[in-house]
């Protein structure tokens, strides 16, 4: 039983490096559910913002108020509705099954420790990291 389930994670690891996250998919997507709330430019200046009940935060500084360091799980757990995320009344729209795929990239967290999600999921956050500014 344990030698088959380490066959099975080493095939999900293999499957999961066959593609790499990609900033650009990730933009898109960021695009198309993110930017009406934190705005074009990330900053937190989207048409909705006016009108949540907090402050649309500025993705851009993510690491900055980190410490540095880009809080990759944070962000995976917020955007995919593991961390709620209170917005307009209620919650920040739940991306999950939107950014869910068959297709598993491993991230590396600020620990080295990998972080299985879905090829969507990781295209976002590799944007937001590509956006980070000091």
């Amino acid at each position: 039983m344990f030698f088959r389930a380490m066959i099975l994670i080493c095939a999900a690891a293999g499957a999961a490096s066959a593609q790499e996250p990609d900033p650009q998919d990730g933009r898109d997507l960021y695009r198309t559910y993110c930017w009406q709330c934190h705005g074009r430019d990330a900053t937190g200046n989207g048409p909705m913002a006016e009108m949540l009940a907090i402050e649309t935060p500025d993705l851009t500084r993510l690491a900055a108020r980190n410490g540095g360091t880009f809080p990759l799980e944070a962000v995976a757990r917020q955007v995919d509705g593991r961390a709620p995320v209170l917005a307009h009344g209620g919650e920040m729209p739940l991306f999950g099954p939107v950014l869910d795929s068959d297709q598993q990239v491993a991230l590396a967290l600020p620990s080295g420790q990998p972080m299985m999600t879905g090829l969507p999921l990781a295209n976002l956050i590799t944007y937001l990291q590509s956006v980070q500014t000091e």
